[in-house]
């Protein structure tokens, strides 16, 4: 199974990544494929409103040159692809949160172009956050759910922990076994295997 982690935290070694090792570690014990993109590392600019790749068939179609095609490629290759993101304000980062808004050009609903280029596509959310996980992180998994609904991607749940005690909070035996537990869930619930 392939994966493609995209890592929205603009702290490249901070609480989501930490959470993230032992995930990651158990894909890679379990032989899945792992794409592992950090977000704050790109160019991702915010979407135009402009319709243009409503009208490209069979390609993401995007008229702006930003690292978001790059970034679009993988997520087409994937089977999974899980956001990782730390809530600000009750939602992702605003590099994840644009790149998620640029999903028009996977989904050919708007114009003269048909069909989704990621069309049951497994969906994950992996978030550290403050306040309790449905306060704190429930907002961004309602927002993706919906964006699954209607783009017909497959919504296989969150994994979030709380920050209690800073980095201290993602490296106790509850939480990184938690992570493992998801990655595995994750991996039994592959269709294709």
């Amino acid at each position: 199974m392939k994966f493609c982690v995209l890592m929205g935290s603009p702290r490249l070694k901070g609480n989501t990544a930490e959470l993230l090792k032992p995930f990651i570690a158990e894909l890679e014990d379990k032989k899945a494929e792992i794409t592992y993109i950090s977000l704050a590392t790109k160019n991702i600019l915010p979407c135009k409103g402009c319709y243009a790749c409503q009208d490209v068939s069979g390609e993401y179609g995007c008229v702006q040159q930003d690292d978001t095609a790059e970034i679009i490629e993988k997520i087409v290759d994937c089977d999974c692809v899980v956001l990782a993101t730390p809530i600000y304000s009750w939602y992702c980062t605003a590099p994840m949160k644009a790149l998620l808004d640029r999903h028009y050009g996977l989904n050919k609903f708007y114009g003269s172009a048909k069909g989704s280029l990621w069309k049951g596509k497994k969906i994950a959310i992996v978030a550290t956050h403050g306040y309790d996980a449905e306060y704190g992180a429930g907002p961004f998994e309602t927002g993706i759910r919906r964006l699954c609904q209607h783009s017909n991607l497959e919504y296989m749940g969150m994994y979030s922990v709380r920050d209690e005690e800073n980095i201290a909070s993602f490296q106790t035996e509850k939480a990184m076994n938690g992570a493992r537990v998801f990655a595995r869930k994750l991996l039994e619930n592959d269709t294709d295997a």
